[in-house]
């Protein structure tokens, strides 16, 4: 029994570091500019197909696919920005929620389309086999350990951009205060950009690697991962990045625990539900602080 859940721990840290990839674009475009980007689970979904068919039919090395992912999410990323979101920055936010959720709706259905991925499931078949290792009574498959080896780099790489590059300084500095940023000569609207570009590349990234773990695409798979990376960001605290991969860590032991030792029907039921709990004691989230609100 104590193996099992040794298993099904590394099982849930699998899981939740694919959250913690989308749900760092979240809290990353959350806090640059106060927005929550329904679409964003769909751009995981078109990063899932775009690596799936970088390494199965277009013949390229797994790494390779997944930086392909990355490049071409980024560039969608950008372009939903400029389109559907930047036009209604200052507007009602109720106006850019509802541009979210159009643009979430339409990568739906148009990569349902059968000129595009089309509207049946996909059987993924590995670029390599899957192999197990057992240590001391745990099994660890080398799928698990390029999860965790991949999103470890990305987030330390991620760090790194934020509080060592200008590029990052820009996106601290308009996550305070988007005028005083003009002020100080930073281009709001790039950094902006950038910051969709680099959330949608971690979504991207975290699609393909579901697609190996998880070998099984779908026009419509970005909805729930992408619901349960939101709330793991809330849960964590939205804005903060160490909070979405808190949150997001959370969500897949619960997830994985409730299914192995609980049922598999009940654990969104009870992941959303300590959601609830949560918000209801410490509304800003686990790591979340409360601010004066400026009138």
């Amino acid at each position: 029994m104590d193996h099992l859940i040794v298993d099904q721990i590394i099982n849930g840290l699998q899981l939740g570091f694919m959250y913690a990839l989308i749900a760092l674009g979240y809290t990353m475009v959350y806090g640059v500019v106060k927005l929550i980007n329904f679409a964003h689970g769909d751009v995981f979904m078109v990063g899932a197909f775009v690596g799936y068919f970088g390494f199965s039919q277009w013949g390229l090395p797994f790494p390779v696919a997944v930086l392909t992912a990355m490049a071409v999410c980024s560039i969608l990323g950008v372009t939903i920005e400029r389109i559907a979101y930047r036009p209604l920055r200052y507007a009602p936010k109720i106006a850019a929620l509802i541009s979210a959720l159009g643009v979430s709706l339409f990568l739906e259905y148009f990569g349902s389309l059968k000129f595009v991925f089309g509207p049946n499931y996909r059987v993924v078949q590995r670029p390599f086999e899957e192999v197990q290792y057992h240590l001391a009574g745990i099994t660890v498959t080398n799928i698990q350990i390029i999860v965790f080896i991949t999103v470890l780099i990305m987030l330390a790489g991620l760090q790194f951009l934020i509080y060592r590059t200008k590029i990052g300084m820009a996106m601290r500095t308009v996550a305070v205060d988007h005028n005083a940023s003009r002020l100080m000569g930073v281009n709001v609207d790039n950094t902006i950009s950038v910051t969709f570009a680099i959330g949608s590349a971690f979504a991207a990234a975290g699609g393909v690697l579901y697609a190996i773990a998880y070998p099984q695409i779908h026009p419509f798979m970005g909805i729930m991962p992408g619901l349960k990376a939101f709330t793991a960001a809330v849960l964590g605290g939205i804005g903060i990045i160490p909070g979405a991969v808190l949150g997001a860590i959370i969500m897949g032991q619960v997830e994985t625990l409730t299914s192995a030792f609980l049922s598999s029907q009940a654990r969104d039921a009870i992941a959303f539900g300590i959601l609830i709990l949560v918000l209801l004691i410490r509304p800003t989230g686990i790591l979340g602080r409360t601010e004066p609100e400026k009138v």
